[in-house]
């Protein structure tokens, strides 16, 4: 089974959603919410249709809450619309 296939049978077994996706958020996260908020929020984990992220300051939690439509909309744009995840869940880091 080549790696790709095999890593998309994982991920989707364990609920992460499509390999591509997951790979596209941490891959290209600067690009689909821009330097200044990528340098505050982090991609942490995707969840069956939920991408989970964390602010380092409850400002920028409040901030990409605000931005969560459209940085969920620009991630279909990337990648499979249909895999994308749905909703966005913040949480603050300490």
């Amino acid at each position: 089974m080549p790696m790709a296939e095999a890593l998309s049978v994982l991920s989707d077994r364990l609920g992460m959603g499509s390999a591509d996706v997951v790979g596209t958020v941490f891959a290209r996260w600067e690009e689909l919410v821009g330097p200044a908020v990528a340098a505050h929020v982090r991609p942490v984990r995707i969840d069956g249709d939920t991408l989970v992220v964390s602010a380092d300051h409850p400002a920028w939690a409040v901030q990409i809450r605000h931005l969560s439509a459209q940085v969920l909309d620009r991630l279909g744009e990337v990648t499979d619309s249909a895999r994308r995840p749905h909703h966005l869940e913040v949480r603050v880091r300490p």
